[in-house]
């Protein structure tokens, strides 16, 4: 993708699925639509507070989960090159897989943070979703739903909303001139910078 053009015409679609099964599907029918995993995302909780669990992030490496949807996250790992394990505030522990895990990251540190947001919704405001909306996003994750987001530009996210819109999600949204491809793609290098050697590690 041109990055002046990602800068300038990207939209990111927003799916709201009820359960994991559905969110997998969605995410495996774009991909077998030649849909660039590396421009999706997807966000749900990691486990429950009675489950135990271990999770780490980092770029290449797995996370481990065990409980209600370890297997989920299992199963979807090897599609993406990275994600990331947080608390979120009033949500609890919540698992992002795909572009916009790094961002998280660098949320988590305070880069994004801003205006009483949380670190996952200071990352979404931060690549144009509104605010408003953003704060359903984290209810909808809190109430055990799962987001599949896609980013890029128009004609491709066209094509991916009629994808997703056919695995029958709660909610669809499709948010114009956003920055995900470059926001993501800065926000990696940082991560990747802080894992080189000499430098402190994320994990």
């Amino acid at each position: 993708m041109n990055e002046e053009v990602a800068k300038a015409e990207e939209n990111v679609a927003v799916a709201v699925f009820d359960g994991h099964a559905q969110a997998e599907d969605a995410v495996r029918k774009l991909g077998q639509s030649g849909f660039p995993l590396e421009q999706l995302t997807i966000v749900g909780k990691g486990y429950h507070s009675d489950e135990k669990v271990i999770g780490f992030y980092n770029i290449g490496d797995r996370i481990k989960l065990w409980g209600k949807n370890g297997a989920f996250w299992g199963a979807l790992w090897g599609l993406f090159v990275g994600g990331v394990l947080m608390t979120v505030p009033l949500i609890g522990p919540v698992v992002v897989l795909g572009h916009l895990g790094a961002m998280l990251v660098g949320a988590a540190e305070g880069a994004l943070l801003g205006g009483g947001l949380s670190a996952l919704a200071g990352a979404l405001v931060s690549i144009g979703i509104p605010k408003d909306t953003v704060l359903r996003y984290e209810e909808a994750i809190k109430a055990d739903r799962f987001l599949v987001m896609a980013h890029g530009a128009p004609e491709e996210i066209k094509r991916a909303q009629a994808l997703l819109q056919a695995a029958g999600p709660a909610e669809l949204h499709v948010h114009e001139h956003t920055c995900a491809h470059h926001a993501g793609h800065a926000a990696r290098e940082r991560a990747e910078a802080v894992a080189a050697p000499g430098s402190a590690s994320t994990r």
